[in-house]
C-alpha cells in the first residue's frame, strides 16, 4: 500500500494495538507522542505520569520496530487547554478539556507535525469509526459501544475525516487486550490514561489551588431565595451535585444553578434539576444536513435522548428534548447523533427552564 501513517501513541494498550494493526495492514507506520513535561501547570505526580507515558510509548515503538517522534506541546497545552479550563470553572461553568485537547493538540498540532514529515494519514486508538457513503466521510460509533469515544471527537474538522484512521473500530476492549497479550506488546508502566491528564488525585479543587486560584466562600440559597448555608468556592461544585454541601434539609438538595456573578449556589429538590431545552453555540457539524429528529448526549456518560434542533439567528441552536434532562451544565458539550452517525455538536451556553 505504501501509505505512511502517523499513529498517536499514548503509552496505553489501545494506542499500542492501533499501531500494531496499522503496521500489520501493510502501511508504513510511525509513532507520535505529545509531551507536556515542560509545562509549569503540572504538579509532581502529573509530571511523573508524563514520564511514564514517554517511556511506555518508546517501548511500544521499539517493540513494533517503528520510528518514534516526541512532540513538545507544553505551551499549547497551557494556553489552549489549561487556562481556558481554569477560566471556565471560575466562571461557574463545567468545561470539557479533553475535547479541546483533541481538536487543538492531538488532531491539530500532532497531526500537522506528522503531515509536515510526509505522513499521509493519522491514526489513534480511539474507539470510533470512519466510514464512507456515496463519496462522503462520516464519523460513526464503534463496535464496542461501551467504549464509544465519539463524544470526544465531534469537534474534529470535517475536512480531516478522509485522512483519519481508527483501527480499533471493529474491536471490543477485551479483544484489544487479548491482541496485546498475544503479540507480546509491553504493558504500561503507569496507570491507564484518565479523562483529564493534568488532574491527579486531588481533582479539580486541588489543581485550582495549585494554580493559585482563591476559593471565595459565599451563600447557598434555595429556590425561594432563602440562605440555607455557605459554600467553599463555586469552582468546587457542579450542577446536580448532592453531597458536600454541608446543609441539612427535610429533603435531599442538589445544586441547580451556579451564580458566578453573585458568588452563590442555588439548590433545590431533584424535581428542579430537569430541563427540556438548552441553547448551544461553538457548533461543529460533520454532515451537510440534519435529520428532522436526532438524539443527543449532554455529557459523556449520558444516555442519548431524542431531540429536535432549531437554528437561531446568532448561529446558535436551541435543542428541545422529548423528556426533561437532569443536570444540564453550561460549558459541557452536547453531541448529536443519527443512530450510529455523529452529526456534530457544540457547547451548552444556556439552560432554559420552565414550560415552553
Amino acid at each position: 500500500m505504501n501509505k505512511r501513517v502517523a499513529v498517536a501513541i499514548s503509552g496505553g494498550v489501545d494506542s499500542a494495538v492501533a499501531a500494531m494493526l496499522i503496521k500489520q495492514g501493510g502501511f508504513e507506520a510511525a509513532g507520535f507522542t505529545m509531551s507536556f513535561l515542560l509545562s509549569s501547570s503540572m504538579d509532581s505526580e502529573a509530571k511523573q505520569t508524563g514520564f511514564h507515558i514517554l517511556e511506555d510509548a518508546a517501548r511500544i515503538c521499539k517493540r513494533l520496530a517503528i520510528e518514534h517522534h516526541v512532540i513538545d506541546v507544553s505551551s499549547q497545552m497551557e494556553n489552549d487547554v489549561i487556562k481556558p479550563f481554569i477560566a471556565e470553572y471560575v466562571s461557574g461553568r463545567t468545561p470539557n478539556p479533553c475535547i479541546v485537547c483533541n481538536r487543538r493538540l492531538k488532531f491539530g498540532t500532532l497531526f500537522e507535525k506528522a503531515r509536515s514529515l510526509g505522513f499521509e494519514h493519522f491514526a489513534t486508538g480511539h474507539y470510533a469509526a470512519i466510514e464512507t457513503q456515496n463519496g462522503s466521510y462520516f464519523l460513526k460509533k464503534p463496535k464496542d459501544l461501551r467504549k464509544d469515544q465519539t463524544y470526544f471527537l465531534y469537534s474534529l474538522p470535517k475536512d480531516k475525516l478522509p485522512l483519519l484512521m481508527f483501527p480499533l473500530a471493529g474491536y471490543t476492549k477485551e479483544a484489544v487486550r487479548h491482541l496485546a497479550r498475544r503479540e507480546g506488546l509491553p504493558e504500561p508502566l503507569g496507570k491507564e490514561s484518565q479523562d483529564v491528564c493534568f488532574l491527579q488525585r486531588g481533582g479539580c479543587k486541588e489543581f485550582l489551588s495549585f494554580r493559585g486560584i482563591e476559593m471565595k466562600r459565599g451563600d447557598i440559597i434555595d429556590m425561594d431565595g432563602k440562605t440555607v448555608g455557605r459554600h467553599n468556592g463555586i469552582a468546587c461544585y457542579t450542577i446536580g451535585q448532592r453531597g458536600g454541601l454541608g446543609i441539612s434539609a427535610p429533603h435531599p438538595l442538589y445544586v441547580i444553578e451556579i451564580d458566578a456573578e453573585n458568588n452563590r449556589l442555588i439548590v433545590g429538590e431533584k424535581s428542579h434539576l430537569g430541563s427540556k431545552r438548552l441553547v448551544a453555540d461553538h457548533l461543529n457539524w460533520l454532515v451537510d444536513s440534519l435529520p428532522e429528529e436526532a438524539s443527543a448526549k449532554i455529557r459523556y456518560a449520558h444516555r442519548e435522548q431524542k431531540c429536535r434542533i432549531e437554528y437561531n439567528k446568532d448561529k446558535s441552536v436551541t435543542v428541545i428534548f422529548e423528556k426533561p434532562q437532569e443536570a444540564v451544565s453550561c460549558g459541557q458539550s452536547i453531541v448529536f447523533y443519527d443512530r450510529s452517525i455523529v452529526l456534530g455538536g457544540g457547547v451548552i451556553k444556556e439552560v432554559l427552564r420552565g414550560d415552553f
